[in-house]
This record gives structure tokens, C-alpha cells and sequence, in this order.
């Protein structure tokens, strides 16, 4: 296909991008529109290997707005995303306690949420459209960067690849995060895992206790209980279902942290809940459902190597938990931002490019990932005498200063300002040495 979409002028920067995630796609596409030259790598030998994978994923209008700039994807991404405009929420025995209505929000922009492997798809093929140099089946053995000449690289098969900048987005066991932390660092259990499921709707349809979920187009919905939320969703005009449930974990982290999961399994953890749950369950059908432990990381002091050539982005640098709603929309301004940052600095002044992506970035992260185990905590340790007084206090943390909010306009705006707020740490620091 021809590439028709617009980039900028060549900024002469060479870009290594590692993972072909979100958020490394989305880190190629912006680095490619700001006039980048950009290399992606990632190990899987089919791109099938990723948008395979069967669960629902949410970016809010400041992950949607860069979707925006890229043409045709959103409009492709609307098309199979689930249309609703609220949620409604339910005590675990199945007691309706409130609605949380989202319609204000289009003033902010679009939310965007379905098949995590078809959404990923859609943006895959624009960044081969694009023309971008993408890589599979090419595993990443090392990380470096050095002075002379400047420069910083992967090793890939023991051959040295290098470029301007290496933006590190392969998840949670990056090993950009070596040269970034100086030391290998294990991720560890959060002693939560997630079921997920995605099927066909016609083994809802004929069951009298669950077919109200698909006979009026798409809906969402949620069941909240001791230590579980249980959300489920009818999409694509209520012909397909997902649910995923989050439940207390072993903490046992093993070399892979997803399995095969059996509804037998799951249904465990729900004695006492109602019907809909129940059935919901049944309804899966072998090999439609995961069981996915949630890794935590502790918080890293920086996202960025000690000579300023490689960044972490996304997962690498600080994975989300669900509750959060942000682990995506938050990967897709990593990208943003750098790239970005890269273009206004110039060539000349990588190092300087990627402590401001930094310093835009460091803040705004932590506390959206707050809002994770802020709002797990909202649903699993709900005082419900006081729930039903006031319902509205287990509705979703949805904020404006998080989600009314665009990434390239911020980073634009703020530059120049965050410039001037470097040099003046760096002024403070050099009379102690």
C-alpha cells in the first residue's frame, strides 16, 4: 500500500524501538510522523502471536486523541469497540446499586474499548502502511550505549545494531531495564490474577438467566464482592462477550505468568455470587479463557539510561493494574511524548531530549497509577452499609486532569518551560560536586 501518511521533514534521528506492543507501536508511529527514522524489533515470529490474544482493552480519550493523527485508525477502532455510554454495578448477590453514566466525557474525546488483539491489529497495519521497518523474530539479547561516538544499541542475534535512541517497550521483563536500574531486578507477584474470557454470544443467547446481555445491542456491567469485581461486557452490537474477574493470587511468579484457564477453576471463587455471574462462566467455552497474574514493579527512580540514550516506555517503565484503566492509554503518551521531545531537541541533543521526556512523563505516571490500587481497593473493601446509602462511592475514578488531556499539545506547551526547570536542577546540583 502506498504510504500516504503525513510525517515531517527528516530530523536525521535514528530510532530503535524494542517490543511491538502498544506501546511500541505507538512510540514508532509518532517517532515516524516527527520525521524520525525508526527500526522496530520484537521476538515473535508472526505478529499473529500478539493479536491473537482474546481480551478487552480501554484507552480513554487521552490515549484515543493520538489515534486521532493517525489516518483511518480510529475510525476502524470505533467500528468494533463496544458502544455504551455507562456502566451499571451490582452488589455480588445481583442486587442493582447504580449507575455510572460516561456521556460527559465526549466532550473530552473518545473511549475506546475492545479486542485487544484486533485493536492492536488495526494499528500494526497502519505502522507497516506507514513504511516503518519492523523486524519479527528478532530477539533482543543486550542493550548499550557509549560516549564515542555517541550513540546507543541493541544486540540482536550477537550482531551490534545502532542508532540515535533506543526506546525500550517490551513489558514488564524489558532488559532496557538493566541499563536503566544497573542492576537485574525480578518483577514480583501484586497477590492478585485476573480470569478473562472472550466468546461468541450464541451461548448466551438461549440462556434464560444471562440472554437480557445480547438481545439490546452492547452493554457493560459489573458485580462487586469481597477481594473480586467481576465486569462483563456484550460487544459488536451484542454479538460477542468478554468478562474478566479480578480474585486474591497464590503470588507465585513463574517464568510465564498466563495460563490456560477452566471455568470449573474460576467458578471456585464465586460461591455465594449470583446467577448472571455464574452462568456467565459456564457459557465459556474451552480454550476462550486465561488466567493472567498481575505483576507489580516497585516505582523506578528513572525511566532513562545513565548516558540518555535508551528510555523505558509502557510496561517497562510502570505497569498498571486494571483498575486503573490507564496502563494503555498511559503507554500510548510515553510515545507521544518522546517523540516529541526528540523533535524539538534535535539530533544534537538526544541526552537533553530524553530527560524532558522524563520530566513530562515522571509525575503525571505515578499518579495515574495510584488511581489502581486506589480503586481496587474502593470495590474489594467496600463498607456496603455505607454503599447503599451512597451508591456513587463505588463508581469509577474518573478524573479530568487525567483523561481531559493531549500528550503532543502538553509536551509542546511545555517544553521550552521544562528546558529552563532542568538547567536549574542541574545549576543546584553541580556547586555540590
Amino acid at each position: 500500500m502506498a504510504n500516504s501518511s503525513p510525517r515531517r521533514p527528516p530530523s536525521g534521528i535514528k530510532v530503535i524501538v524494542v517490543g511491538a506492543g502498544f506501546a511500541g507501536l505507538a512510540a514508532a508511529i509518532e517517532c515516524d510522523r516527527k520525521g524520525h527514522s525508526v527500526t522496530l524489533f520484537d521476538k515473535v515470529d508472526n505478529i499473529e502471536e500478539i493479536t491473537r490474544i482474546g481480551d478487552i482493552i480501554s484507552f480513554d480519550p487521552n490515549g484515543s486523541v493520538a489515534f486521532e493523527r493517525w489516518p483511518g485508525v480510529v475510525d476502524q477502532m470505533e467500528a468494533i469497540a463496544r458502544q455504551t455510554k455507562h456502566i451499571d454495578l451490582y452488589h455480588h448477590q445481583g442486587k442493582f446499586v447504580t449507575r455510572q453514566d460516561f456521556s460527559h466525557e465526549k466532550a473530552w474525546g473518545r473511549r475506546i474499548n475492545g479486542h485487544r488483539g484486533q485493536l492492536h491489529n488495526i494499528i500494526y497495519r497502519h505502522a507497516v502502511d506507514r513504511g516503518i521497518d519492523i523486524r519479527l523474530g528478532k530477539r533482543v539479547e543486550d542493550y548499550f550505549e557509549q560516549d564515542l561516538p555517541p550513540q546507543a544499541g541493541v544486540v540482536v542475534n550477537g550482531e551490534r545494531i545502532a542508532a540515535d535512541v533506543v526506546i525500550a517497550a517490551e513489558g514488564v521483563r524489558s532488559r532496557g531495564r538493566k541499563i536503566v536500574l544497573g542492576f537485574d531486578e525480578n518483577p514480583k507477584s501484586s497477590g492478585y490474577a485476573v480470569y478473562r474470557a472472550w466468546f461468541p454470544a450464541d451461548r448466551v443467547r438461549n440462556n434464560p438467566v444471562i440472554k437480557h446481555l445480547v438481545e439490546n445491542g452492547d452493554t457493560h456491567q459489573g458485580f462487586i464482592g469481597p477481594d473480586i469485581h467481576f465486569l462483563a461486557s456484550t460487544i459488536k452490537n451484542g454479538t460477542e462477550v468478554n468478562w474478566v474477574f479480578t480474585h486474591i493470587d497464590d503470588g507465585n511468579i513463574e517464568e510465564s505468568w498466563q495460563f490456560p484457564g477452566k471455568p470449573e477453576e474460576a467458578l471456585k471463587y464465586l460461591g455465594g455470587w449470583c446467577d448472571v455471574v455464574h452462568e456467565l462462566v459456564k457459557a465459556t467455552p474451552d480454550g476462550r479463557l486465561i488466567d493472567h497474574k498481575l505483576v507489580y514493579r516497585d516505582p523506578l527512580p528513572t525511566f532513562i539510561s545513565p548516558k540518555r540514550r535508551i528510555a523505558l516506555i509502557g510496561d517497562s517503565a510502570h505497569p498498571f493494574l486494571p483498575t486503573s484503566i490507564q496502563g494503555a492509554s498511559q503507554s500510548i503518551e510515553d510515545g507521544v511524548v518522546l517523540a516529541t521531545c526528540l523533535e524539538l531537541s534535535g539530533r544534537q541533543n538526544i541526552p537533553r531530549a530524553l530527560k524532558a521526556y522524563e520530566k513530562l512523563r515522571y509525575a503525571r505516571v505515578h499518579r495515574a497509577q495510584a488511581n489502581g490500587p486506589k480503586m481496587r481497593e474502593r470495590w474489594h473493601k467496600a463498607d456496603w452499609n455505607e454503599v447503599w446509602k451512597k451508591p456513587e462511592m463505588i463508581h469509577l475514578i474518573r478524573e479530568t486532569w487525567l483523561l481531559n488531556f493531549d500528550a503532543e499539545k502538553d509536551a509542546y506547551d511545555r517544553f521550552s518551560s521544562v528546558l529552563e526547570e532542568l538547567e536549574r536542577d542541574e545549576q543546584q546540583i553541580k556547586p555540590r560536586l
